[in-house]
């Protein structure tokens, strides 16, 4: 069984929170070679998430909005934010039936978070088996393109939580929140997820030990395809 690398995806953000300085910030995350970014719809005024959306979409990047808010008048507002900023793919949230009707004639790919979301920065709750079935259930939603899980702020055995949303849905999971360690992006790879998202662990150095960001990304892509070479060998046998 052969499988793809997953999408690795640098949210400009740090404790669910856009930064400050993503304008310049940007440059270090192009510069280092990543293709998917994203950002949050707090922590900078529109009109600099404006500017920021229209840098990565020029680089040819592909551009990812999460939304933080899960109240149904954030979430609407957040769909609006969405189609201004011209998004690629719209992550989190948990209610497409608000979501749906506001994108549903512009070509944006819509990853809603299954299980229960409470708090911010987020935690997920409910058990392995309630998250699944929320997974199956948001998955066969037309319109749904995939999934974004916190799979990370769950509070139990995260691998296999990921492992069987992956494998109970036909949809693309990305994993999303807190992967901040070689051992828990090995773990996110064998899951067969689709992406993960990186921010705060990023802006903490938390893979190089440096405060240089570009230099932590290249060495997040580093440890990434380390990984996928391991993998990649033991994919070989079955």
């Amino acid at each position: 069984m052969s499988r793809t690398s997953p999408s690795f995806i640098f949210m400009l953000t740090n404790q669910d929170r856009t930064v400050a300085d993503a304008a310049e910030r940007v440059k270090d995350v192009l510069g280092a070679g990543i293709t998917h970014v994203g950002f949050k719809d707090i922590g900078l005024p529109f009109d600099e998430l404006v500017d920021l959306a229209s840098a990565i979409r020029a680089a040819g990047a592909t551009l990812y909005l999460e939304v933080v808010s899960l109240d149904e008048e954030s979430e609407r507002q957040s769909a609006r934010a969405a189609l201004e900023l011209g998004v690629d793919v719209l992550m989190g949230g948990t209610r497409p039936n608000v979501v749906l009707p506001l994108i549903a004639s512009r070509n944006i790919r819509y990853y809603p978070f299954p299980g229960k979301i409470e708090g911010h920065p987020s935690k997920l709750e409910g058990t392995i088996d309630t998250i699944v079935e929320s997974a199956r259930q948001l998955s066969a939603i037309d319109g749904v393109s995939g999934l974004d899980l916190l799979a990370y702020r769950f509070d139990g055995d995260v691998e296999a939580l990921m492992t069987r949303v992956c494998e109970a849905v036909e949809k693309p999971v990305v994993v999303a929140g807190s992967i901040d360690s070689r051992e828990r992006m090995a773990a996110v790879v064998r899951s067969g997820a689709a992406g993960f998202t990186i921010g705060t662990a990023a802006f903490n150095g938390a893979f190089s030990g440096s405060s240089n960001l570009q230099f932590e990304i290249e060495t997040e892509i580093a440890v990434l395809e380390r990984i996928n070479a391991n993998q990649g060998y033991l994919h070989q046998h079955h």
